[in-house]
């Protein structure tokens, strides 16, 4: 029997808090990264379980999976792949590197160089790999799942901010409450490891579940409400580059699988207000007068949240 999305969710959610502790919405959002067929970016300071989620997300999910460790001398080719002579077939063929996987966990990917962050940049966007002219399709689903550490800032390359809205969210893990805590030291002492976590959904049901949530309806006063959110970024006097029309594409999507998350295949207002930060505060680049003044994006999108009135629903419009 077909799973629906919600179910698949559940599945994938219980799996996941085996281990990660205390942090249901991130793992909410990160699964709606997921139904999105979108890249997700997770960053804050060490020790958080920036990797765990990732690695718990990676195993639940079952299909192939590589780590790509970054380091200043990590190259494209390790990457993308590359071309090897043979001297016995007198030929060249091509050696798939490690994003050639469903699930890619890019990890600390501040610490490669800006060249090869822009070869793994291209094959999220692209999804393919290009060598001598030859195209070769990367796994479908495919994901990449990107931590980066915003602190010790020493020998680590900053990812470009024009090219931070390849990923469809950026999540925060934050400190947990002193009871998750206590869950957390509790679990390293039974020996809980990620890596020993079983897939709980195939790539067939992934994929259908996928296809599910593209499908989900959404009212188009409720896209147009997504649009005035993006474009008003666009005009905002603290801003010097908003949103583009990819991040509104971005909002409607993760909206529509945050539904499927709770069991909906219909999307509503509430749904948008709640992906508006992750989706949409790492598109944003401010006035440097702004930055003196220690503004935030968060500030920002809370701002034209709380001021643009909610949609009065009118016509709707199937798989958007």
């Amino acid at each position: 029997m077909t799973k629906t999305p919600g179910q698949v969710y559940e599945l994938i959610a219980a799996n996941v808090q085996k281990v990660v502790r205390g942090k249901p919405q991130v793992v909410r959002l990160a699964v709606a990264a997921l139904f999105s067929e979108g890249h997700l970016l997770i960053e804050d300071v060490p020790g958080l379980g920036k990797t765990t989620l990732a690695r718990c997300l990676a195993r639940s999910i079952g299909g192939t999976w590589n780590r790509i460790q970054f380091t200043p001398d990590l190259l494209p080719g390790d990457i993308t792949g590359v071309q090897v002579y043979h001297q016995r077939d007198e030929k060249f063929a091509f050696h798939p590197g490690s994003v050639f996987a469903n699930v890619v966990l890019a990890d600390e990917i501040n610490r490669g160089t800006p060249k090869t962050q822009s070869a793994l940049l291209e094959v999220m966007s692209e999804q393919r790999v290009t060598v001598d002219a030859v195209r070769h399709d990367v796994p479908r689903p495919f994901l990449v799942i990107a931590t980066q550490n915003p602190i010790e800032m020493a020998g680590t390359y900053r990812l470009p901010e024009a090219q931070l809205d390849r990923f469809l969210m950026r999540l925060r893990m934050g400190y947990p409450d002193r009871a998750s805590e206590v869950l957390v030291v509790m679990s390293d002492r039974a020996g809980v490891d990620p890596d020993e976590l079983e897939a709980v959904v195939d790539l067939p049901t992934l994929q259908s579940a996928i296809t599910q949530v593209r499908a989900a309806r959404i009212e188009h006063a409720v896209i147009d409400y997504a649009t005035s959110i993006t474009s008003s970024t666009r005009h905002h006097s603290e801003v010097r580059y908003g949103a583009s029309p990819r991040g509104t594409i971005a909002l409607v999507r993760a909206a529509q699988a945050l539904a499927a998350t709770y069991g909906r295949m219909f999307v509503t207002v509430d749904d948008i207000k709640e992906v508006a930060h992750p989706v949409l505060d790492h598109r944003l680049i401010l006035k440097p007068e702004a930055e003196l003044r220690q503004r935030k994006a968060e500030g920002i999108v809370a701002d034209l949240l709380a001021e643009i009135p909610a949609p009065v629903a009118v016509t709707t419009v199937a798989g958007a």
